[in-house]
């Protein structure tokens, strides 16, 4: 008698849990982040789907996810393209606006915070994110540059006043319009996106994550000073670049709230600029690990388990993970040495990742198995370990990713 959705959703979750906890499951789990792969596993569907096809993307999504069947899958969500072009956001291109619409979407970072004004962010961070960082990263909030200060001893009717001046303002008040239609849209389409995971789960498959957060140094770096001035202010500026990192912990703690019931994981923290590509070992542990300590453990004491995504290569970093609680994150690996991380970390913490997409999109499905088996063989002794990809699976062959995800099945159980 096949099993209903209930039951695997409850199946896969033990799975997983027994797997992060450090205890033996039936066999090794499988999460795999499918992203774009529906459009090209459906055929004749691009990833601006993603963006303006609600009813064709979760069909795509759906079919995929039932056929591959990993313990935790998660997809591309929808979300609407037309309140994206009313924001108009400088940093993100998104399929067929400003990336082909058969590819995935990029972050194309900018220096919205400029060397100088550290001080101004410090002071008075809503401030400036009002008054500064949102009309240089935002289209549409450009006019706001000409908004007045909300600091200061301006209390009662003349607040009430200088705000009416402000909003009176063209510039402001059709800025304010294109707010008003964007988050109409957005309105529109959000009962489709809560179905839209919703769809998903009851599939069979939990939900694997219902919150984000950054490291510090990566919120300053990939948002605010871009990667060019935050690598110049180590030298130039540190203690007003560890003073705005203790400023950004602090506000992304207070923002974070309590688990959400039933996930696999609550909190993800893609890390970008920590790895051995972007910085030494003397700069990571001054600037980098700790406000990423602070951060896992603050999470930690809210009762989430983060799971942190290394970026990168952390192989020279991995010691420094033994300063956390046992079993208390998901350390997904992307080119760090899977096999040196085993040996390091085995008993202490669950890890993941590191099959090359490369492979899985140009190799056999023989090669696949090749490199999935002595992951198995090694990482996969003793439990502490979840198979997965390095990164989302977007430009995959469809018949290398069902080898990887039934090889698993049978070979990695557990006896």
């Amino acid at each position: 008698m096949s099993k209903s959705a209930h039951e695997l959703s409850r199946e896969r979750a033990k799975r997983v849990e027994d797997a992060l906890s450090l205890r033996i499951p039936d066999r090794i789990p499988l999460e795999i982040a499918f992203g774009y792969f529906p459009a090209r596993y459906v055929g004749g569907l691009t990833c601006e789907a993603a963006y303006y096809d609600y009813d064709a993307w979760l069909s795509a999504c759906k079919k995929t996810v039932a056929d591959f069947g990993a313990d935790i899958s998660s997809v591309q969500p929808f979300f609407p393209g037309r309140a994206l072009e009313l924001i108009d956001p400088k940093a993100f291109r998104w399929p067929g606006h400003g990336t082909s619409p058969l590819h995935s979407h990029q972050y194309a970072e900018g220096e919205f915070m400029l060397a100088h004004e550290y001080p101004a962010f410090l002071r008075d961070q809503g401030d400036f994110l009002l008054r500064q960082y949102l009309p240089r990263s935002l289209g549409v909030m450009e006019p706001f540059t000409q908004f007045p200060s909300l600091a200061g001893p301006t209390y009662g009717y003349l607040a009430g006043i200088i705000l009416a001046d402000a909003f009176a303002s063209p510039e402001i008040s059709n800025a304010v319009a294109r707010l008003q239609e964007a988050g109409r849209e957005i309105r529109t389409w959000r009962p489709k996106m809560e179905a839209f995971e919703r769809e998903i789960r009851e599939l069979g498959f939990p939900p694997f994550f219902s919150g984000f957060a950054l490291a510090p140094f990566d919120a300053l770096s990939d948002h605010l000073r871009g990667m060019r001035g935050s690598m110049l202010d180590m030298y130039r500026q540190p203690e007003a670049l560890l003073e705005a990192c203790d400023a950004i912990l602090k506000r992304t703690l207070d923002r974070i709230g309590p688990p959400v019931t039933g996930s696999v994981n609550a909190v993800s923290i893609p890390l970008h600029r920590g790895s051995e590509g972007f910085m030494s070992i003397k700069q990571f542990e001054r600037f980098y690990w700790p406000g990423l300590k602070g951060l896992i453990l603050g999470l930690i004491e809210k009762g989430q388990r983060p799971l942190v995504f290394f970026e990168g290569d952390y192989t020279s970093r991995l010691e420094y993970l033994l300063e956390l609680p046992k079993g208390s994150i998901f350390a997904h690996m992307d080119t760090t040495d899977i096999f040196r991380a085993k040996e390091i970390l085995g008993g202490h913490l669950c890890i993941s990742g590191n099959v090359p997409c490369s492979l899985v999109g140009t190799g056999t499905p023989d090669s696949v198995k090749e490199y999935v088996k002595k992951m198995i063989d090694v990482c996969g002794k003793d439990g502490g370990f979840i198979m997965s990809t390095r990164s989302p699976v977007d430009d995959v062959n469809p018949d290398c990713l069902r080898a990887l995800i039934d090889f698993t099945i049978e070979y990695g159980v557990y006896r």
